[in-house]
């Protein structure tokens, strides 16, 4: 937890004299003649302290003041050292690197929303269609023998990278509408999409997001050597079935290692994304300190996916229960304060979920508040008796926004999707997500 101070008026501090924790609110001078994108913010790590000490001299601090940082939500650490050279740039540390390689990076960098999510997911709405068609031509080429095309992977990854750093929120919005038909391909694009904003989240640098998203995009390629008749089996796999599914993380650090020297870590984390913590993981059955950090964040990403997709042998489940899986299996099956992180990224209603609220309206959470996951802003497109809106439109309940009785909206639950006729990718397909502004 953070240890707070509530400050009751703005207090002038000279850069000099700035710490981890503080509300800044104003500064000596105008935001848009600094790099600085989101007016207000406290600080959380040296890169910022650092940058207000280059562009500022003095600036205004109020609010909540905290005296802990801490790498990943849930564990307070202490200030984060210097970053360490040679980190995840290969499949080990350098060899004077007394840290096992399995070790976090340290939380260095704050990204803040570029542009507004209407904004982006009318851009990322047509990319990610051309990302869903080059990933199923990835996956079927494999399948067929062809070598696997790694210029066009990393093109996919690179536009969507660039996409979650502008705005997240589009994206994954959009990973939320799920084909069964297409479930390995476009398993592995949602995953590379999750693990860009995964990384964002957790303050990765540039590079490493973009490496950890192209991990996320290639760890499945080992199943293109699995048949389809276990694959796509409707029923349970019998035990000498399942044997054979598991080799597809052999098949896939095979297939990798074939293909590029570049791809060391999306060979790591092909091979080890369903290790766990406890050590009764496969294929090799490691402890928690020997399996590689980037893999520990894709098995745990290529979890929640999978849990809240539905599949010819099982029904997805909502994103609610997704996390509330990963939680209680955290520290044994996934990482525990990776865990905690990545509950908090995707919030109990992220971007793309049906809800329903406490007047019975029905609607689509269209971007999450940073800070207040519990009030997202909505789209309003069916009445409290369930008929369509006549009019759909946004309500942001971070402002209070009120029905026509005059009462703020809140959130009863998350419905799975097609629940009273609202099918998101209709919504997206007809462009009405973002039909009419906020209210």
């Amino acid at each position: 937890m953070h240890t707070a101070h509530q400050e009751t008026v703005e207090k002038r501090v000279h850069v000099s004299e700035l710490s981890l924790g503080m509300n800044v609110v104003r500064l000596d001078r105008p935001w848009e003649e600094t790099d600085f994108l989101m007016q207000g913010f406290v600080i959380r790590d040296e890169s910022e302290l650092e940058a207000l000490r280059l562009q500022c001299d003095y600036v205004f601090i109020e609010g909540r003041v905290e005296h802990t940082q801490r790498a990943y939500p849930g564990k307070p650490q202490q200030p984060p050292p210097a970053p360490r050279k040679g980190l995840f740039r290969g499949r080990s540390a350098p060899a004077n690197d007394k840290k096992p390689r399995s070790e976090p990076p340290r939380r260095r960098v704050n990204y803040i929303n570029k542009v507004d999510t209407a904004t982006e997911l009318r851009t990322a709405t047509v990319k990610f269609k051309d990302a869903q068609e080059t990933a199923k031509s990835i996956m079927s080429g494999l399948r067929m023998g062809r070598t696997l095309d790694l210029n066009n992977a990393r093109a996919v990854v690179d536009n969507c990278v660039d996409s979650v750093l502008r705005n997240e929120s589009a994206l994954l919005l959009l990973t939320k509408i799920k084909n069964q038909d297409e479930y390995t391909a476009e398993h592995c694009l949602n995953v590379a999409i999750l693990c860009a904003a995964f990384g964002k989240h957790l303050g990765l640098l540039e590079g490493e997001i973009r490496n950890l998203s192209l991990c996320g995009m290639l760890h499945d390629v080992g199943k293109t050597r699995i048949p389809n008749k276990i694959l796509n089996k409707p029923g349970a796999l019998t035990p000498a079935e399942f044997e054979v599914m598991r080799e597809h993380t052999t098949h896939g650090r095979n297939i990798l290692m074939s293909t590029s020297r570049s791809l060391d870590m999306a060979v790591d984390v092909a091979f080890n994304h369903h290790e766990r913590m406890d050590g009764k993981g496969y294929p090799r059955g490691l402890s928690a300190q020997q399996i590689p950090f980037f893999a520990k964040i894709v098995g745990l990403v290529d979890s929640y996916d999978a849990i809240t997709s539905s599949r010819v042998y099982d029904k997805g489940r909502a994103s609610m229960q997704a996390l509330e899986i990963i939680h209680k299996y955290r520290g044994s099956q996934f990482d525990e304060e990776l865990a905690l992180a990545f509950i908090q990224l995707i919030g109990v209603y992220p971007p793309g979920s049906i809800v329903e609220m406490m007047n019975g309206e029905v609607g689509i959470v269209v971007e999450n508040q940073r800070r207040h996951k519990l009030k997202p802003k909505v789209l309003l497109v069916r009445e409290a008796d369930k008929t369509p809106l006549p009019n759909f439109h946004t309500v942001d309940l971070m402002l209070g926004n009120t029905d026509n009785n005059g009462k703020p909206y809140v959130i009863a639950k998350e419905v799975p999707d097609g629940t009273y006729g609202v099918v998101l990718r209709e919504f997206v397909d007809q462009g009405l997500i973002f039909s009419k502004p906020a209210l």
